[in-house]
Parts: structure tokens; C-alpha cells; sequence
């Protein structure tokens, strides 16, 4: 059984020179990760401060998504609290890295949080993987990538794969959706009409912004989903798990949690565009949606 110290280092008995030895040693490694800016404290205030700053989404004067429109996925709950999340980067202090330049490392994972204002963590680039130029418009059905913005986010794709037993999602073991830096058909995916019994009569056409629609994967074929059920705490609080998974009701149709909103920014620069969000308490805020189709 090892021997309780009773005494601080200041009281000369025992091995009083080497205890104050390693409280010295162990001061001086504190104030050279300070200085170097290694505490976990200071890492996540670093992490916060580049992934919480104001990002601008795409203003659509057509109504159209279009290649190259930055944009954020946001799900919305039925019933009372119509609670929205939108998909995230989930990176906490152990995905930063300096090399080539500060900034996250791939691969990193998603979740769906409630902060709901554009950043780099809910901001993505819809992405031409066909060749289409962008500013192009974007069509129901048309293969495309979406890509975190540049710089501190790196630009990575978000991607899914086959679930298997090393490679599935954390909580609830279905199919895995993450971030990696390499463009592939891992990170195709494709816009179909929310109701199934008329999507083929919009395949081809444009896709409106700020709609409901059914994100899915080309390679699953395993629509985008939040699972509200599946709770994460992350660096930025509690959030949701984010998976590929289609969940029908009984009307083969998908349900709420497989439902986005790819969401543009209002013209009057206030924002998300479906989005108002009045003035309330600083812990919570009131969404009112302003479409009437959802």
C-alpha cells in the first residue's frame, strides 16, 4: 500500500528536496504550454473562436440552388417544439493541427446541432462532381459533393460507407457519416422530391432552396438522417447523432428525421432564409418558420 503524504513540501521531513523538485519541474511545464498556447482550456477557446465566427450563406435571386452556393442542412422537428438542428462539423481539441497551416485533420466526424447560425461548422459548399460549371443549376436526382468551406475547415467532403462492424456510427451502430479530405463516390450524393409519389415527376428539374427535400447517398442508397434519440456531447454542448439511414413509415414514405432543409440566405441579409429568429432569452431562442410548405 503506498504511503499517504501528510506533509506539504515546505515542511522539511521525508523527501521534502525532491517533492519540491517535481512541484517545481511540473510549474514550469504548465507556464511553457502556456506560453505556447497547449493548455486544453486555450486549444478549445482556439477551436470556438475559428469555427464560431460569421460565415455568409449564398443568396439565391432565383430561387434555385445552384454549384458553388454555400449553404447549411438543416433538419426541422414536427410538433410543438419544432426544435431545428443542422448537420456539424464535430470536431473537438484532438482534431487540430498546425501542419501545413492551423486547422482541423481529417477524417472528423458530424453531428446535427441547435446552433443554427452560418459558420464554418454548419456551412457547406455544394459541389459539381459531373463536370456541371459553377453557378450552374442544381437538379433533382443530379449526382453532387458537399464540401466544408476552406481555410480552417480544410475543405474536407462529407462522405458515408457501407456500415460494417470496425466502420458504423457511434450510438447507434447504423451507417456512419464523417468528413475526409478526399473527393470520391463515397462523398456523392443527390436531391430527390420529399414525396415519393411524385419524384418522378421532378427528376431533372431544379431543386428550389429552402424546401423540404431527401438527401441521399449515390453509394447506399441511405438517405441523410438526425437521430434525436441518439444524444452527443460535444465540445459545443449537446448534439445529435448523424447517420445515413432511411426510416419509412407506413406509407413508404421517409419520415421527419430523414427531411432537410438546404438552406440559402435571406436577401435582406438576416440570415437563414426560412429561419426568423425574434429576440428572446439568451439560453433560448423561438424559431418561427416562415415557409409555408413545411
Amino acid at each position: 500500500m503506498a504511503k499517504e503524504k501528510t506533509y506539504r513540501s515546505s515542511v522539511k521531513t521525508g523527501n521534502w528536496s525532491e517533492d519540491r523538485l517535481l512541484e517545481e519541474d511540473a510549474l514550469k511545464d504548465y507556464l511553457e504550454k502556456k506560453e505556447r498556447g497547449e493548455l486544453a482550456a486555450q486549444k478549445v477557446d482556439l477551436l470556438k473562436q475559428n469555427m464560431l465566427k460569421q460565415v455568409n450563406l449564398s443568396v439565391t435571386t432565383d430561387g434555385k440552388l445552384h454549384f458553388g452556393d454555400a449553404v447549411m442542412l438543416v433538419n426541422v422537428e414536427r410538433g410543438e417544439r419544432r426544435e431545428c438542428t443542422a448537420v456539424s462539423i464535430n470536431a473537438d481539441i484532438n482534431s487540430l493541427t498546425k501542419v501545413p497551416s492551423l486547422g482541423i485533420q481529417a477524417p472528423c466526424g458530424v453531428s446535427a446541432g441547435r446552433g443554427i447560425q452560418p459558420c464554418p461548422r454548419t456551412v457547406f459548399i455544394i459541389t459539381s462532381v459531373d463536370g456541371s460549371p459553377e453557378g450552374s443549376i442544381l437538379s433533382y436526382d443530379q449526382s453532387f459533393a458537399l464540401k466544408t468551406t476552406s481555410g480552417f475547415s480544410r475543405g474536407l467532403y462529407l462522405k458515408s460507407d457501407l456500415q460494417s462492424f470496425q466502420k458504423c456510427a457511434k450510438k447507434s451502430r447504423l451507417q456512419e457519416v464523417f468528413l475526409d479530405e478526399r473527393d470520391c463516390f463515397l462523398s456523392w450524393w443527390k436531391i430527390v422530391h420529399f414525396d415519393p409519389q411524385e419524384r418522378l415527376e421532378y427528376e431533372g428539374q431544379p431543386v428550389p432552396a429552402n424546401v423540404k427535400v431527401v438527401i441521399i447517398h449515390c453509394k447506399t442508397n441511405h438517405a441523410l438522417a438526425v437521430l434525436r434519440d441518439q444524444v452527443l456531447w460535444t465540445t459545443y454542448g449537446k448534439e445529435h447523432e448523424v447517420t445515413a439511414h432511411t426510416f419509412l413509415d407506413s406509407h413508404k414514405a421517409e419520415q421527419d428525421n430523414n427531411q432537410w432543409v438546404v438552406c440559402t440566405s435571406d436577401p435582406g441579409g438576416n440570415g437563414p432564409a426560412i429561419l426568423n429568429c425574434p429576440e428572446s432569452t439568451a439560453t433560448n431562442k423561438e424559431f418561427t418558420l416562415t415557409d409555408p410548405s413545411i
